[in-house]
């Protein structure tokens, strides 16, 4: 998976470089959200706003760090998601269950 992370107002915000998020590597995503929460980090926004796709192991994968974030009651936010990708979570429902806004700058800005 490529990604960079960065620290921004006590936020750890993923950055995804890829344009796919699935099978091939969703699993590294599920890694890379596993091991920032090992570090402490329960407050990480996922910025997706090179991603153009994602399939039902992408979502698993967010799902993943969303539902590990939650029981350590920190925030799992998702921000720039291009409206294809907006679709398949509107398409599943997950839109009720994920925080989406729609740029970084409304995610950690936002005090829900």
């Amino acid at each position: 998976m490529n990604a960079n992370l960065e620290k921004i107002n006590g936020y750890s915000v993923l950055n995804v470089l890829e344009e796919r998020i699935d099978a091939h590597n969703s699993a590294g995503l599920k890694e890379m959200f596993l091991r920032l929460i090992e570090q402490g980090e329960v407050n990480i926004v996922v910025q997706l706003d090179k991603v153009r796709f994602i399939d039902s192991s992408g979502l698993g994968a967010l799902l993943s760090g969303h539902k590990n974030v939650m029981a350590k009651s920190g925030r799992f936010i998702l921000a720039g998601c291009k409206q294809q990708v907006l679709s398949m979570f509107e398409l599943t429902r997950l839109n009720r269950i994920f925080e989406i806004y729609g740029d970084l700058t409304e995610a950690i800005g936002s005090d829900s």
